[in-house]
């Protein structure tokens, strides 16, 4: 078994070193951008984390930095990313880190996990590409990597699974070289041993994979199904008064918060016609004639993990401000176009604010 081990894990290190890409997160022993590097790349392509990971390095170079930054701008920055409790978490942490820990991350796999948002797979990476330590990392890509390899038929969804595959990543993981093995398994799983398409043929642990020399590459790894996705059905009424938008910001308990979008109405199984919508509105105690929408005919849809949205937006422009009883029920405020511009918003809001800026002179 250490045989095989050795030559596994030898295998990997000489791929490596042919192939891995060239990214600012590995020229670097710095905790801090190792971790911003890991948050931001969570359930994220390097493709698209990479811009967002640039762009926070320079905004908040230290994590000083970033613990004393707004949430707003945080999330504004976040935009597009989605996960935004990810965002929040990772702003915890900063203040966490700058308040308990006078401003250094901690050095040790155990210690890293104190830090809020940080799970085992963070800290193990942390720890080994910051401090060296000999912990395997778990994600996605090793996962597969190792399920293929080996041939293990645990289902990777199943959390009594995780052990498994811990103990057996952890006996692979070289004395020497953690940071690089950790960074090596990661590698080889998204640009050789890939989900659907994976490069068996020119791959160097193809004799001793079990799951090529068997036909059972796309059988493994084994996850389970996940829950269904929900559908949900908004209509956005974009109230505009003087040149102002009123607008909200969401709260916890659902979707996106700390994120501003519009007045919300949310139909129960499908989107209503304008007619149908009116008459919700009316019976809500919401009188508006249909002469003042302007109906931005697109509908827009945004996928969730578990959530479906689509959602249709009404341009409503007032002759008088809106009473203050429904801005304070409705938690709505005032914003001019550039301040809009500026808040933290969901990727529906902005993609529906783009097209209006020419459709509506939004």
């Amino acid at each position: 078994m250490a045989e095989s081990n050795f030559f596994f894990a030898e295998t990997l290190l000489n791929w490596y070193q042919r192939h891995k890409r060239n990214l600012p997160w590995r020229e670097t022993t710095d905790a801090y951008a190792i971790w911003l590097s890991e948050v931001i790349l969570q359930q994220t392509r390097v493709a698209q984390g990479l811009p967002y990971y640039l762009k926070f390095i320079e905004a908040y170079p230290t994590v000083q930095y970033l613990a004393a930054a707004p949430e707003d701008e945080v999330l504004r920055l976040w935009q597009g990313l989605g996960y935004y409790s990810r965002a929040r978490n990772m702003h915890f942490t900063a203040k966490q880190v700058v308040q308990e820990y006078n401003g250094q991350f901690p050095s040790s796999y155990h210690e890293l996990q104190k830090l809020k948002g940080v799970g085992s797979y963070t800290a193990a990476a942390v720890a080994s590409f910051a401090f060296k330590e000999k912990v395997a990392v778990l994600d996605g890509n090793v996962f597969r990597v190792l399920s293929r390899v080996f041939g293990i038929s645990d289902d990777i969804a199943a959390p009594a699974s995780r052990k498994v595959f811990q103990q057996l990543a952890d006996s692979l993981i070289p004395e020497q070289a953690p940071d690089t093995f950790n960074q090596a398994i990661m590698e080889f799983g998204a640009i050789q041993c890939t989900p659907v398409m994976p490069d068996c043929m020119f791959c160097p642990l193809q004799t001793s994979c079990f799951a090529f020399n068997r036909g059972l590459v796309q059988e493994l790894p084994v996850k389970s199904k996940a829950k269904a996705v929900r559908p949900r059905f908004f209509h956005y009424l974009v109230f505009e008064w003087q040149g102002s938008y009123f607008m909200r910001k969401r709260l916890a308990g659902d979707i996106w918060q700390g994120l501003y979008d519009f007045y919300l109405y949310e139909a129960a199984e499908k989107l209503w016609s304008t007619d149908a919508l009116l008459l919700e509105l009316s019976n809500a105690g919401i009188d508006l004639l249909p002469g003042q929408f302007l109906l931005h005919q697109k509908e827009y849809k945004h996928v969730l993990s578990h959530q479906k949205i689509t959602a249709k937006f009404y341009l409503i422009r007032l002759k008088k401000r809106l009473p203050d009883e429904v801005m304070q029920e409705a938690r709505l405020a005032p914003f001019t176009a550039s301040e809009v511009e500026k808040l933290p918003k969901p990727v529906l809001i902005n993609n529906y604010l783009k097209d209006a800026k020419v459709l509506v002179n939004l």
